[in-house]
């Protein structure tokens, strides 16, 4: 069995286990406080073209998410966010365990836009009851989406002013950041997340680490004993070194032209995604969603799905209607492109 179902099936890049075996008996302080941590920090922050920012390291999204939000809002406010948001239908309802409502959004091929979020929070001010009901305050978006599709800056731009005209914060989930980036279709740098957003997050379990993200805050309101909120929510890492030395594994030789182990890998796996993409529409194939990253979607004959399906692990994204099923097909980091060209032969013979 080929597997194809997700990125996050194998277990680390090379580099990344060298280091951490190369470092298993050095002595170093612990909860992130060690030379790696703040080396990795000082990396990305150069990266960004931020020299100011906080970077903190957790070990998973949802972590990263839930903590974000609920040190960013009030206790009575809640998160705009689409209705496909991870936050809102993928984690258990961890954010509203913190005590803050996800307020969906109606998505357009996973996206929201500024007017959908200038209209919920106008609409919340001008109701009579609006202090009866959640109160907007911050904005959550994944890029690259759900559903495989990318921001594009005039669009996380407009969301950013919006965002800064309302008095919301802005915060990307960037588990995926790194297949967003390498994309053949994106046109947002680092430098412009920094810009952009108030807190953002690079993604290290599904680009090649064996754990962790790089949670990066650039405003100085939400800077404030936030390593408080990473404790008082189970984030803290004692043993917090081995998550700066994955992502100084992972960017190390980066020379500002996407030339790290980060970057290459994610490029390589979008390559292969569009690789797959292809022989698909070459068989007539329908798109479920138009994604030009790692994360593919289609519609597939009933037919076709069950002969696939006995030879290749796919994501089952339901049935559109009663002679097809839909799926979501990944790439990674470590796809072997052996494995690639078998699932494209096999869509060849469907």
């Amino acid at each position: 069995m080929l597997r194809f179902e997700c990125d996050y099936g194998e277990g680390a890049a090379p580099a990344v286990l060298d280091l951490m075996q190369k470092t298993n008996l050095d002595q170093t302080p612990g909860y992130g406080e060690d030379s790696y941590c703040a080396a990795a920090a000082d990396k990305i922050r150069t990266l960004c073209d931020a020299p100011d920012a906080a970077v903190h390291f957790f070990v998973g999204a949802t972590q990263a998410n839930l903590t974000v939000i609920d040190a960013a809002l009030k206790p009575w406010q809640g998160a705009l966010c689409a209705d496909t948001g991870h936050i809102h239908v993928h984690e258990t309802g961890a954010v509203e365990a913190t005590g803050h409502k996800c307020l969906a959004l109606p998505n357009k091929n996973g996206k929201i836009t500024a007017r959908q979020i200038r209209r919920a929070v106008e609409e919340h001010r001008a109701n009579a009851s609006h202090e009866h009901e959640v109160q907007p305050g911050l904005v959550y978006i994944s890029n690259p989406t759900e559903v495989g599709t990318l921001y594009t800056k005039a669009e996380l731009t407009d969301i950013s002013a919006a965002c800064y005209e309302l008095g919301l914060y802005l915060f990307v989930d960037g588990a995926r950041m790194a297949y967003g980036l390498m994309s053949e279709t994106n046109d947002l740098t680092l430098q412009d997340y920094a810009a952009l957003c108030d807190v953002f997050y690079l993604g290290g379990t599904k680009c090649g680490a064996l754990f962790g993200e790089a949670v990066v805050i650039t405003n100085d309101a939400l800077k404030e004993d936030f390593r408080y909120a990473i404790k008082q929510h189970g984030g803290m890492l004692a043993k917090g070194r081995l998550l700066g030395e994955q992502f100084l594994a992972l960017m190390d030789g980066e020379d500002g032209s996407s030339n790290s182990l980060y970057f290459a890998m994610a490029a390589e796996a979008d390559r292969q995604a569009m690789a797959i993409r292809k022989a698909f529409e070459e068989k007539g194939v329908k798109l479920l969603h138009d994604s030009y990253t790692n994360q593919q979607f289609f519609v597939l004959p009933d037919a076709w799905y069950e002969t696939l399906r006995k030879d290749f692990a796919m994501t089952h994204m339901g049935k559109p209607d009663k002679t097809h099923t839909a799926v979501r097909i990944c790439t990674s980091w470590a796809t072997k492109a052996e494995n690639v060209q078998a699932l494209i032969d096999a869509v060849k013979g469907l």
